[in-house]
């Protein structure tokens, strides 16, 4: 046998072991939640049976979350910020990111700087000062307050800033010689060319957007404006937990995310390709 076919063998072994890793978790919550007999979800965990779909199977699971906790309700909550959280974080970020890549002012330099220090920051870190500023502005409890905090995003800025100063500057020259100001630049040659990191950034912004519980579970007094990561937690908050239950509601946080990947995954991969390029 061939040492290129040895190889390929050996690749494709190691491939299929990482896409194992990474899917048999995912096919174990989706097929739990059509599992309707509790006694024999928790015998199956103990074998490979949690990855097949036998036994009695049915959309009991998913009917009993929408009767216990209303879940359509928390799901509605967290669409409401999780959009609008990468909606205007989104403008913001390639904003910040467009002035330091691409224009020239007093100070660039500095504040390039602080953007990289606060990289290495842990979000934990400044929650409390966070908490006390949105309690002084009365936000307590509100949509606003589970979105305007985590606008700006240091990450978000840096990709940005490292995918801007790969665009070849002549198409600004042009640009600017035919009449067309920053502002214009920006929204119709920048953004169009930089559609790779947009989905990027949104993909990674939503993943820590719809899974935050920490803030949302400090801001937030009653179920009126929470999202769906802190209000699956009232199926813990039984002595009994119904692990169909949690396993349904699994699916609904996870699915979102599942198919936004799904849908712009080409894109996302390009944009890991050309940054690691880059580097």
């Amino acid at each position: 046998m061939k040492k290129s076919t040895i190889r390929n063998i050996i690749l494709y072994f190691i491939l299929f072991f990482f896409a194992a890793v990474f899917t048999l978790p995912i096919m174990m919550i989706f097929i739990g939640s059509l599992k309707v007999n509790e006694a024999q979800i928790m015998s199956d965990l103990k074998s490979l049976r949690a990855f097949l779909p036998v036994g009695e199977l049915g959309l009991e699971n998913y009917m009993d979350i929408i009767k216990r906790i209303d879940i359509f309700h928390f799901l509605k909550n967290s669409v409401i910020i999780t959009g609008a959280s990468i909606l205007i974080g989104t403008v913001v970020n390639s904003m910040l990111g467009y002035a330091l890549a691409r224009l020239n002012f007093k100070g660039k330099n500095l504040i390039l700087k602080v953007v990289i220090s606060l990289l290495i920051v842990p979000g934990e870190a400044i929650i409390m000062p966070q908490l006390m500023m949105v309690n002084q502005m009365n936000l307590i409890d509100t949509l606003l307050v589970q979105v305007f905090p985590s606008v700006a995003d240091a990450f978000t800025i840096f990709m940005f800033y490292q995918a801007f100063l790969s665009i070849p500057h002549e198409l600004e020259e042009a640009a600017v010689v035919d009449g067309i100001s920053y502002p214009g630049i920006y929204a119709r040659i920048i953004m169009p060319l930089s559609k790779p990191t947009i989905v990027t950034t949104i993909i990674l912004s939503s993943l820590g957007r719809w899974g935050d519980v920490l803030w949302p579970t400090m801001v937030t007094r009653g179920k009126k404006v929470r999202p769906l990561a802190v209000g699956i937690n009232q199926l813990f908050s039984n002595t009994s937990k119904l692990w169909g239950d949690i396993f349904a509601s699994a699916v609904v946080m996870v699915l979102p995310i599942l198919i936004l990947y799904i849908i712009f995954q080409r894109q996302f991969v390009q944009s890991m390709v050309s940054s690691g390029l880059k580097g």
